[in-house]
C-alpha cells in the first residue's frame, strides 16, 4: 500500500491524523536534519500499522516534507 504522508517535524506529541483524502499528516520530535524525521516517521508509522520497520520504505521526498510511504 502507497501513501501520501505530510510530516511535521519538531512536534510536541508524536501522533499521526488522516485526512479527508486519505493522506497522512505525522507529527514527530525529531529534526529534520541527518535523517532523525525520516528515521521516526518509519518508526511511527511502523507503530501505526503494526508492521516491523523493514517493511515501511520512504520511496520519494526523502528531502522535503511531502512523501510517498509504501507499507507491505
Amino acid at each position: 500500500m502507497k501513501l501520501k504522508v505530510k510530516v511535521k517535524p519538531y512536534s510536541s506529541r508524536e501522533r499521526v491524523d488522516q485526512l479527508a483524502d486519505g493522506s497522512l499528516v505525522i507529527h514527530v520530535n525529531a529534526p529534520p536534519a541527518e535523517g532523525k524525521a525520516n528515521e521516526r516517521v518509519i518508526e511511527v508509522l511502523a507503530e501505526y500499522f503494526k508492521r516491523p520497520k523493514r517493511n515501511v520504505i520512504i520511496r520519494s521526498g526523502f528531502k522535503g516534507r511531502h512523501k510517498i510511504v509504501e507499507i507491505m
